[in-house]
């Protein structure tokens, strides 16, 4: 008798679980939940390989070159300073002028390349430029004594280059009838501070010894004289100037056909198209927050910087990163066709099927991740899909015992895939579209559910309580 009350106890458990409402809801909540820590592991997974790519960039990078910041060239001239100092007693000091060029042109074209390092490829180029101008007489008004005197014997011009591995060729610069053959190194005397700003998130202190310099003799009687050489240089991504001229003009060409403007100034003309792109910048004195011309560190070359960066227009993580944060709409989506299924065919699903079939949904990213390093992501999307959905389909025959629905869960998925493809793809419109496709989905389940008696559902096969 007791067993006997025992198994009619359990019969009425076996039969809640499988036909209340309420429990099947709870309970596919429950598997959505349980199976959201897979999908945050594979998030990690994609933030690792992202880590893992950035690595190889850092390490072809240094074999290479870095990303190249062209500032100069700089005149320097020191001149002797007396100072007063304890007891009323005088010192001659070296102090340095710097003075910065009347008019700066630079043209040049940026030849990109590529280079792989294991399944990663990082876009590098090689630079050809010709950079002229000229400097005007300089103007010692503003920093002399009486009794101070200018050392033009020992005036220095130089040019700022972050990563001299990329120098590939001897630079000579043509000031006016002299040839000033550039030595590497910029002595330290000079003191002259810049921060680099190619990125807005980082601010490297950089105090201008990275670079090449010449020592000459000035001549006071110069009111004006020109300047020209030609640099060849390797780099990493990105090229930026600084505009130290008066006025800065700059002009770059490349075969790269998806550029990307960055720094302080945008282009003021520029074309681009799949043979690559022209761009034109005009900046002046009075664009930046630094003179002409100053004295030792009272002021600094700070935060000018533009240039473009050789962008991929195709970030492949990141677009597997933004695929991944759709698993939940994914999951919910799918798990609520399975229910309205049950629901409206008076079948029935075990929470194991529906586990399955969310493993299946959820190894879909590692798929898609694993193929998307090979191929391009959106290959690698409509054939991680099609795998999924195919297993999904046949699956689904076989629980629900009917090609109709099988087929309705072919359609389905197709659907649900197309569109998170679409959302992906419209970026700019991805809010918009995301938020008109749930509400039509929304709609749909509204529609379905109108005539549904949720308070009496009968299933096809009861329980036999007597």
């Amino acid at each position: 008798m007791k067993n006997s009350t025992n198994s009619t106890v359990f019969d009425k458990i076996n039969y809640s679980f499988k036909h209340s409402v309420s429990i099947k809801l709870l309970s596919i909540g429950f598997l959505i939940a349980i199976l959201l820590i897979p999908n945050h592991m594979i998030k990690s997974l994609i933030s690792e390989r992202e880590i893992r790519q950035k690595e190889a960039i850092q390490e072809i990078s240094e074999s290479w070159a870095s990303p190249q910041e062209i500032t100069g060239p700089i005149l320097t001239i020191p001149y002797e300073s007396v100072v007063t100092i304890s007891n009323s007693k005088e010192a001659v000091i070296v102090k340095y002028a710097h003075f910065l060029p009347e008019a700066l042109n630079i043209e040049g074209q940026m030849e990109p390349k590529s280079r792989k390092r294991g399944i990663y490829n990082v876009s590098l180029y090689t630079s050809q430029l010709k950079i002229d101008g000229s400097f005007s007489a300089p103007d010692f008004s503003n920093f002399l004594g009486d009794t101070d005197k200018v050392l033009w014997h020992m005036a220095t011009i130089s040019m700022g280059i972050p990563d001299m591995r990329g120098i590939q060729n001897h630079i000579v610069l043509q000031l006016g009838d002299k040839a000033l053959t550039m030595e590497p190194g910029i002595p330290k005397k000079i003191n002259l501070d810049i921060e680099q700003s190619t990125n807005p998130k980082k601010t490297v202190s950089n105090d201008y010894q990275n670079g090449v310099s010449a020592n000459l003799t000035w001549n006071p009687e110069w009111r004006s004289i020109s300047f020209s050489t030609e640099l060849s240089l390797h780099g990493t991504k990105s090229l930026t100037f600084n505009p130290i001229g008066k006025t800065t003009l700059v002009k770059i060409r490349s075969t790269w056909p998806h550029p990307s403007f960055n720094g302080q100034f945008l282009p003021d003309a520029y074309t681009t198209s799949e043979n690559g792109f022209n761009a034109e910048w005009s900046i002046f004195d009075l664009n930046r927050n630094y003179p002409q011309q100053w004295a030792d560190k009272q002021y600094r070359i700070y935060n000018s910087g533009f240039g473009v960066m050789l962008f991929q227009p195709v970030d492949n993580y990141h677009q597997n990163m933004r695929s991944a944060k759709y698993a939940v709409l994914i999951l919910f989506l799918t798990f609520l066709a399975f229910f309205f299924i049950e629901t409206l065919n008076k079948t029935r699903i075990h929470p194991i099927h529906y586990i399955l079939v969310g493993l299946a949904l959820t190894i879909f990213y590692t798929l898609l991740l694993s193929i998307s390093e090979h191929l391009q992501f959106g290959l690698a999307y409509w054939i991680s899909a099609v795998v999924v959905i195919g297993m999904t389909s046949l699956y689904s025959k076989s629980i629900l015992k009917s090609k109709r629905l099988a087929v309705i869960i072919l359609l389905f998925f197709s659907i649900i895939y197309t569109f998170v493809y679409i959302v992906l793809q419209l970026e700019d419109y991805a809010l918009l579209f995301g938020s008109i496709g749930l509400l039509l989905v929304l709609g749909v389940c509204m529609y379905m559910s109108r005539n549904i008696d949720w308070y009496n559902l009968k299933p096809k096969e009861t329980i036999n309580h007597a």
